[in-house]
């Protein structure tokens, strides 16, 4: 345990003291944190250089959303609490929005920032970056703490790991007023102090009369469909998923970061009939997704007139009947759960109808037919399926590699093109589908995994983080970021009907993003052709250097909203 010495008196014997910044360390470092996402800055600064000192490494960012962003992923990757540490006030807001979104995506994060003096705060004295910050964050995470007295570190960082990664993982606060940083004690008593953490997320077994009713209900169906959500590619229960589905029969639908839990390209898989399968099942298991606006609430046209019963494996009691009910609600973790309902499917389940299997797999072809030509278009400007079509290659040359896509068009295309092979290689959007996570997640995956990253990112979604390629650039990470550059948010072809300045989605016309990365020792690449792309990314991938392509696409290519264009209000009233 590190610290200082003091000297007690003339003829006392030396004290061994330590303080509160050794104790966050300590009490971090017993934990197995092994990486802190930050920005360093008052009253932080020196604790971000003395970790650094003690063996965390300690990646500096350029905005602490990104930080954020970047710890949120770790966690995910994971299944331990990733850490992002700022400074007080503007620096933890920045922060927050990330805490926020990890928790609503169930990703386990710890927020650490420092903040003001207690009794200037409380009195709204106008201390520096006076905030209460612990009031805000409370209603934006899953936990939130404060800790005023050294003694408490040790408990303190223990229970906001807990918090964070037992049950529904998501986001805890950890408020460090300044003058903690440098109270000291006795550092035996100190040591004392701290808490290896057991068993943080223990596994919930589900009850066996709900095993039993969810079976019963599977067995039941005519038309049986098996929805896998994102929390179900977190658990790392992956051999347990492809038994349930291999043996069961029924096919399955990935939402897109649970895809490559099994390969697209399954025999059994039914993303390319999405719109057939959801619409004319007649029982739908859930694994680890929740029956939110990415599934039409569990309603609607969407999926069809076809009476629906639903089975749904959450480890969160609260979210069964959210929408629609639940006939067969299941309780538990998702390996827990997964396994008990393996060891109900023996020899003699009853296969899927012959018909149902023949219906999805038509669909399925017909549609991937379909689709092909589109994605072999080798055009100069390209648009987003030529493009897409090139990278699709690429990762199936490196499904090692991890996809992180964001954007408008840039998404919702890469979704359905873009096929993957393995669990947790898919990083994107998730539940909020907010912009500004491309940078953070791509600087997180290459750190966490090792593994080379490919970052496909909207123009538009890209300036939310660019600032980060730096931060790239600076680490030395395998990262490609490839820039679909049409000019603007949507497309580049909006024009104001007044004159004067361009339209409000309008960016630059043939801006070179790829001269941003240039600027700070990376490589960039300007390319206007599908194989143009396809040879520049294999280049990047194979070198491991920090690259970014700007990748030339037709302005007039994109659709408003992409795919979710009806969530956008339109007026329908026109001034004279």
């Amino acid at each position: 345990m590190s610290a200082t010495l003091h000297s007690i008196g003339d003829n006392a014997d030396e004290q061994e003291l330590t303080d509160g910044f050794h104790l966050v360390i300590d009490a971090l470092k017993l934990n197995g944190v092994e990486t802190i996402y930050g920005v360093p800055g008052i009253p932080i600064t020196d604790f971000g250089r003395m970790a650094q000192a003690a063996g965390i490494r300690v990646i500096s960012f350029r905005h602490e959303q990104n930080a954020g962003n970047a710890a949120a992923i770790a966690g995910y990757l994971t299944k331990k609490p990733g850490i992002c540490l700022t400074v007080s006030a503007p620096g933890f807001l920045n922060g927050l929005t990330a805490l926020a979104n990890a928790t609503t995506n169930c990703f386990p994060m710890i927020l650490i920032s420092g903040s003001s003096e207690r009794e200037i705060v409380d009195l709204q004295q106008g201390d520096y970056e006076e905030m209460d910050q612990l009031a805000i964050a409370k209603p934006l995470c899953k936990a939130a703490f404060r800790v005023l007295h050294a003694a408490d570190i040790g408990i303190a960082v223990a229970r906001a790991i807990r918090a964070a990664v037992s049950g529904r993982p998501g986001g805890v606060y950890l408020d460090l007023p300044a003058k903690l940083f440098s109270q000291t004690m006795d550092a035996k008593a100190g040591e004392k102090s701290l808490v290896k953490v057991i068993d943080a997320a223990p596994a919930q077994i589900p009850a066996p009369s709900a095993v039993k009713r969810a079976l019963d209900v599977l067995k039941s169906a005519k038309r049986p469909l098996i929805i896998f959500g994102k929390g179900a590619a977190y658990a790392q229960a992956d051999d347990e998923i492809r038994a349930l589905v291999e043996k069961s029969g029924i096919p399955f639908l990935q939402m897109s970061m649970a895809k490559g839990l099994l390969p697209d390209t399954h025999p059994q898989s039914a993303g390319a009939a999405r719109s057939t399968v959801l619409k004319d099942s007649d029982v739908v298991m859930l694994v680890g997704a929740r029956l939110n606006w990415l599934l039409s609430h569990g309603k609607g046209k969407t999926w069809g007139d076809a009476p629906k019963k639903f089975i749904q494996i959450d480890i969160e009691p609260k979210e069964m009947d959210s929408n629609v009910e639940i006939v067969a609600p299941l309780v538990g973790d998702i390996g827990s759960c997964v396994s008990a309902l393996l060891e109900g499917i023996d020899s003699k389940w009853p296969a899927p109808p012959a018909d149902w299997i023949s219906t999805v797999n038509a669909k399925r072809d017909e549609n991937i037919a379909k689709m092909a030509p589109r994605l072999m278009k080798n055009s100069s400007p390209m648009d987003f399926h030529g493009a897409l079509g090139a990278l699709r290659t690429v990762i199936k040359e490196r499904p090692d590699a991890i996809l992180v896509n964001e954007g408008a068009n840039t998404l919702d295309l890469a979704r359905g093109i873009i096929d993957m092979y393995q669990p947790r290689k898919r990083l994107d959007v998730g539940t909020w589908g907010v912009m500004g996570i491309g940078m953070g997640f791509a600087v997180a995956a290459a750190i966490e995994t090792g593994k080379p990253v490919l970052a496909v990112e909207g123009d538009s979604a890209f300036g939310f983080s660019g600032m980060e390629v730096e931060t790239i650039c600076r680490y030395n990470l395998p990262v490609c970021i490839v820039i679909f550059n049409n000019n603007g948010i949507y497309r580049g072809t909006d024009v104001n009907p007044l004159g004067g300045d361009v339209a409000t989605t309008v960016f630059v016309a043939n801006a070179r993003y790829d001269r941003m990365m240039e600027a700070f020792g990376g490589v960039g690449v300007n390319v206007t052709t599908p194989d143009e792309l396809k040879r520049a990314v294999d280049t990047a991938m194979d070198s491991g250097k920090p690259t970014l392509i700007n990748a030339v696409i037709d302005p007039a290519a994109g659709t408003e909203s992409g795919r979710i264009g009806n969530l956008n209000p339109q007026s329908v009233v026109r001034k004279k």
